[in-house]
């Protein structure tokens, strides 16, 4: 951030007064401004013993598989925002959501949330920002085609937890060194 979105004039970088954080504050209306984590809602469906997953049609990762996910909106719950862009990516809808997984990945400031969630019917297709979607059996997973860390540890949670019938909520911090 170089400007203040209130007045215009350039941000200086500093540890604001009773702050512990270095934040862009405007060098003449002395707003702060807070830069915080972005939050990913998505689900993780399913039909049967079967999984939807969604081929992307978008960067980052264009071409491999994910669960249907992304940035949570003003004004909407998590639960809310993964229905909603379960829907968008694969045109699928769900219901008896609850929440499965959640995974902090403070080297690129965003907390994943996902939903365990029965689709309703076999109904589905692709959405914009999906090439293909499909339902999955366990042995048919694309392990080596899957988009993002999260996706792979939410797959694994799931397969392991439906062996006994028990789907506690998992969290997780997951630390990465960025790609340059």
């Amino acid at each position: 951030m170089n400007f203040c979105s209130a007045c215009g004039e350039s941000v200086d970088y500093k540890v604001p007064e009773d702050d512990t954080r270095e934040r862009a504050v405007c060098s003449s209306c002395d707003t702060i401004h807070y830069q915080n984590p972005k939050v990913i809602a998505g689900t993780l469906p399913t039909w049967g013993d079967q999984v939807l997953l969604c081929k992307r049609a978008i960067e980052p990762r264009r071409g491999y598989w994910t669960l249907p996910a992304g940035f949570l909106e003003n004004g909407e719950t998590a639960e809310t925002g993964a229905a909603r862009e379960t829907m968008e990516e694969a045109n699928a809808e769900v219901a008896e959501a609850s929440l499965y997984t959640v995974f902090s990945l403070p080297h690129i400031s965003q907390v994943y949330m996902f939903f365990k969630a029965e689709l309703i019917g076999p109904s589905y297709s692709s959405g914009s920002e999906s090439l293909e979607v499909e339902l999955f059996s366990e042995q048919d997973i694309p392990w080596d085609e899957l988009a993002f860390p999260v996706i792979n540890q939410t797959l694994k949670h799931y397969f392991a937890d439906r062996q006994s019938q028990t789907f506690p909520v998992h969290y997780e911090n997951l630390t990465f060194k960025r790609r340059k």
